[in-house]
């Protein structure tokens, strides 16, 4: 195939085809112990009101009417004081107990002066209703809590169980084989002989999956063999999602393209206009997708990103799959762009991004130190420091 053949496709348009592919997953309920990190299937509705009734928001006294008070009791949290106050009366009253009936407001523990049964100010009279939660103040039965998409973190798994749910509805997780694929791959980075690289995008790719909830096999290297290849995609037939490292551009040694067509997958696109990651290649075989990336690290890990990432997040039900930006200013100098979008790696240092000078796609210790992606736009002009530039901030760094 020439070069020419088949335009690049911009950013936007190949993640909006690729995320076309992602066929929701079976949904299954998950107890909240393991739900962290998964995405919802469906919206959260509380069964519970809360607080379920008024309680005291500090400590102190729960109050009825003018003061001074006669002390009748105590409410403590989780052992409500059963009477019902009248006016002159009080009891003791601990942060989120359960307001006695009757009462009207607390008085806290700095401003009360007590003598035996006997309660008087000490300072101030608390306004009427004051340091009261009110019962449904967080949420009432039947409010939704979390959308359909959302992603469970430690706050959402206290939000529902406080919402009374044991357990959520989630997608299945999705199966990933991730394939090194190269003649000059060694499986051992020990045993490495000159004329050959260690097997590292296979290793760098999964672990770019570990925040997301799915489950990955790593196979490879895979030697620069059409029916070897072949044999590993065919083997990969239970993955929902395939990635492969390399052999997804036009040399006579990258046959991910012929390997893909004799197992009866569908190219969908090659190509995107971005840079690093111009040689990338998306298939579908049934309702599996297949990512072809280039195989220099730094390609691989853009594409894996922007690609692989939001793919893996749509397929475990995320409402919000892509990349997020951020407009950070830069500490240096950027000179100006080439025809492509370019994501430049860049260091955080705590107030400004720090442009990296290495830009080949092989370096990979640039990459290491990379907190972040500078994305600009093709034909950009020259920035200067200070200048504010979206950027897609990595948990890759020492940012992180």
């Amino acid at each position: 195939m020439t070069e020419g053949v088949t335009p690049p496709i911009p950013l936007e348009d190949a993640q909006a085809r690729l995320l076309a592919m992602a066929a929701p997953l079976p949904v299954e309920d998950v107890p909240m112990a393991g739900a962290a990190g998964r995405y919802l299937a469906a919206p959260l509705v509380a069964r519970r009101t809360q607080p379920a009734a008024d309680l005291s928001a500090m400590d102190g006294y729960a109050l009825r009417g003018d003061g001074p008070w006669r002390v009748v009791g105590e409410s403590r949290a989780g052992h409500p004081w059963a009477g019902a106050l009248s006016t002159g009366e009080s009891v003791r009253i601990s942060t989120g107990a359960i307001m006695p009936d009757g009462a009207d407001t607390v008085l806290i523990q700095e401003e009360a002066a007590r003598e035996g049964d006997t309660l008087s100010l000490a300072g101030d009279a608390p306004a009427a209703g004051r340091h009261i939660r009110r019962a449904g103040m967080d949420f009432r039965e039947g409010d939704e809590l979390l959308a359909a998409g959302t992603r469970i973190g430690p706050a959402a798994i206290a939000l529902a169980l406080s919402g009374g749910h044991g357990a959520v509805q989630v997608r299945r997780r999705p199966r990933v084989t991730v394939i090194d694929c190269g003649d000059e791959l060694a499986r051992d980075p020990v045993d490495c002989a000159p004329h050959q690289i260690p097997a590292s995008n296979g290793a760098m790719l999964a672990a770019m999956t570990s925040s997301l909830p799915c489950r990955v096999e790593r196979v490879g290297p895979v030697a620069d063999d059409l029916d070897s290849l072949a044999r590993a995609l065919s083997a990969a037939a239970e993955a929902d999602l395939v990635v492969i490292s390399g052999g997804a551009s036009v040399g006579d040694h990258d046959l991910v393209r012929p390997a893909l067509e004799a197992i009866g997958a569908k190219i969908d696109f090659w190509r995107a206009a971005i840079k690093p990651g111009k040689p990338l290649m998306v298939a579908r075989k049934g309702a599996q997708v297949v990512l072809g990336l280039p195989g220099n690290p730094v390609s691989a890990f853009v594409t894996g990103f922007l690609f692989m990432l939001p793919l893996l997040r749509a397929l475990s039900g995320s409402g919000a799959p892509l990349p997020r930006t951020a407009m950070l200013p830069l500490a240096g100098d950027i000179g100006p762009g080439g025809p492509r979008r370019e994501f430049l790696r860049a260091r955080w240092n705590g107030e400004a991004l720090v442009p990296i000078a290495q830009t080949d796609s092989a370096a990979l210790h640039a990459l290491a130190a990379a907190d972040a992606l500078i994305d600009r736009p093709a034909h950009a002009k020259e920035a200067k420091a200070g200048t504010y530039v979206p950027a897609c901030l990595l948990e890759n760094g020492s940012f992180a």
